[in-house]
Formats: structure tokens, C-alpha cells, sequence
């Protein structure tokens, strides 16, 4: 299918909340690798390891692991970073412009402050429809939404 003509809506998926904690916290969070390590999978999944150079062109490797001890990796590229206000990365890189195999989203996630909280959007958009509708099937609006909550919590305490 023709990218070009294909509406934008039906490659995105988004998730949005009010966060009671100021951007900063959460934007430390999504940048610190101990802090992401805390948060980033819904539970009982876990992080193995985080590697962040967070500054546009630089890479991400971000290892999730399931309950059963299986390692999933994921790398990608920071495309803009602009502290405490929004990250965007893709994982169309795997590191120094490197070409992905496969590449399948990129994020867009916005930290705007409210009164000293947060409205928080993350916002993907998928290569295809087809991908997108991949990513749900996957669990996204579970997953990510536990994800945030669990961001919700640490923020909240740091």
C-alpha cells in the first residue's frame, strides 16, 4: 500500500494521561537507564538491561525480558530529544543510521506540563496499517497503559 495515501490515523496508536508529577520527572524516567529499568515493561516482565545515548542520532538498546527468562532486545535511534518536553526515536535505526531489518514504529512522546502535572502522550505510528494493527494485537493498549501506570508511580515518588 501506497504510504503516501494512507491516512495518518490508521498507522497510530496513542496513549494519553495526566500524570500527577512534573515533566522533568518523567522525562528523567524515559532517559535514565536505572529509572527505565523500574518501569518500562508491564509486570511480571522485567528489563535486563538499558543502554540510552539520548541525544538525537543516538542509540537505544532496551532489553525486555519475559517471565520465563526469554530476552527480547529492541534498539533504535533518538531522532529529537528536547529535555522534559519530548522524545522521539524510531526503530527504523539500530544504532549510528544503521538500517533496521524491519523497521516497524516510531515514537513520539510529549511531556507537557499542567500545573505540576504532566500530560503525557505517547504516540506511535507504524510504517502500515498492517503494522499498527500488529502492535495492537500485540497488546499495546494493555501493555502500555500498565507500563504507565507503573511510570504514574515511580514519578510520583522521585
Amino acid at each position: 500500500m501506497d504510504i503516501e495515501n494512507e491516512p495518518a490515523e490508521s498507522r497510530e496508536l496513542v496513549l494519553a494521561r495526566l500524570i500527577d508529577a512534573p515533566p522533568e520527572n518523567l522525562f528523567r524516567a524515559w532517559t535514565e537507564p536505572e529509572l527505565l529499568k523500574q518501569w518500562f515493561t508491564p509486570k511480571p516482565w522485567t528489563v535486563a538491561s538499558a543502554e540510552l545515548d539520548v541525544r538525537p542520532g543516538g542509540g537505544n538498546r532496551i532489553v525486555m525480558r519475559s517471565p520465563e527468562g526469554q530476552d527480547f532486545p529492541n534498539s533504535g535511534v533518538y531522532l529529537e530529544v528536547v529535555k522534559n518536553e519530548r522524545l522521539v526515536f524510531t526503530d527504523a535505526y539500530t544504532k549510528a543510521w544503521e538500517p533496521s531489518e524491519k523497521p516497524f514504529m516510531t515514537a513520539i512522546i510529549t511531556f507537557e506540563d499542567d500545573g505540576g502535572k504532566t500530560r503525557y502522550t505517547a504516540r506511535v505510528r507504524h510504517w502500515s496499517a498492517a503494522d499498527r494493527k500488529t502492535h495492537e494485537e500485540m497488546g499495546f493498549h494493555e501493555g502500555w497503559s500498565k507500563a504507565t501506570d507503573q511510570l504514574a508511580e515511580l514519578v510520583a515518588g522521585l
